[in-house]
């Protein structure tokens, strides 16, 4: 999940794994792959940069200690 703003200000989390597609026209506009959109003020260089940094988070394996 990552948050992402509507234009009224209003901050919500994501399931960024059912993006199907994003466009700035200019405002964002997000497409779930159920047909679902939103308009977003996050630019889609910055979408894709936290979308990473989760999916990051989600690989990272706790150290086991011995």
């Amino acid at each position: 999940m990552i948050y992402v703003t509507r234009l009224n200000g209003k901050v919500f989390a994501l399931n960024c794994d059912l993006i199907e597609t994003m466009e700035e026209t200019p405002d964002t506009v997000i497409t779930l792959t159920g047909g679902n959109k939103y308009v977003v003020s996050e630019s889609i260089k910055v979408l894709i940069e936290r979308i990473i940094e989760f999916q990051h988070k989600c690989q990272q394996f706790p150290r086991i200690e011995e």
